[in-house]
Order: C-alpha cells, then sequence, then structure tokens
C-alpha cells in the first residue's frame, strides 16, 4: 500500500475515532453519570416504583454494554493506526496478503482478509 493511501485510511481511521470517543462521553454523561432520582425527576426521599428502578437498570446495563462495544472498537482502531506507522497496515495477519480495499473502506480496522475471516469463524462457528 502506498504513502497516499495509508494517509487516506489513517484519516478515517481518526475521524472513526473522534466519533467513536463522542459516543462514549455521551453515553457516560447521560446514562451512567446520573443517579436514579435524578433521571426520574424526583426529587423527594421517596423510593422509586419496582418497575422504574428495573427500567433505569436495564438502561445503565444497556449503555455500558454499550461502551464496552465502543472501547473494543476503539482499540481495534487504535491497533489500525499503530499497523499504518509500522507499514503493515493492509495486509491480512494470517497470510500476508493484501486486504481488499472494498473491505477497509467498509472496515477499517479489519486485520484478516475476507477468505482468512470467513475460514475463522468457520472454525469457531460464527
Amino acid at each position: 500500500m502506498d504513502k497516499r493511501t495509508r494517509e487516506k485510511y489513517r484519516k478515517i481511521l481518526l475521524e472513526e475515532k473522534e466519533k467513536i470517543l463522542g459516543q462514549i462521553n455521551s453515553l457516560s454523561e447521560d446514562t451512567l453519570a446520573s443517579s436514579q432520582r435524578d433521571s426520574s425527576g424526583d426529587l423527594s426521599g421517596y423510593s422509586m416504583h419496582m418497575a422504574d428502578v428495573g427500567t433505569d437498570n436495564f438502561q445503565r446495563e444497556l449503555a455500558l454494554g454499550l461502551v464496552s462495544n465502543e472501547q473494543q472498537v476503539l482499540y481495534r482502531i487504535e491497533e489500525a493506526l499503530k499497523r499504518i506507522e509500522e507499514g503493515t497496515y493492509g495486509k491480512c495477519e494470517t497470510c500476508g496478503k493484501a486486504i481488499k480495499e472494498s473491505r477497509l473502506k467498509a472496515i477499517p480496522f479489519a486485520t484478516m482478509c475476507i477468505s482468512c475471516k470467513e475460514k475463522e469463524e468457520a472454525q469457531s462457528g460464527h
């Protein structure tokens, strides 16, 4: 992969990184930082209805799951940026062949070509 193409993907990855960081911050601020009383608008000392508590807990767990998924993608983006610096970006980590640009456009942090990824998924049962 030439330097110009690597630079193009570096910019794409940095943009994606900023977007994900914004999503993580938004989820953290909106959902995770508020208490149950704050989110319900109830400022009295009375307890919340059990259904409200359950809904609030579900929303918090969902937000935690989303943050966790976003952090995994963020890690993959960081690894892809390292591969760009090392000059190994765009090469399949399994077979060493070039990853097709159509795959990198869809998943800019991909580490495997389509064939190797399909083989991996077939072996793992996904």
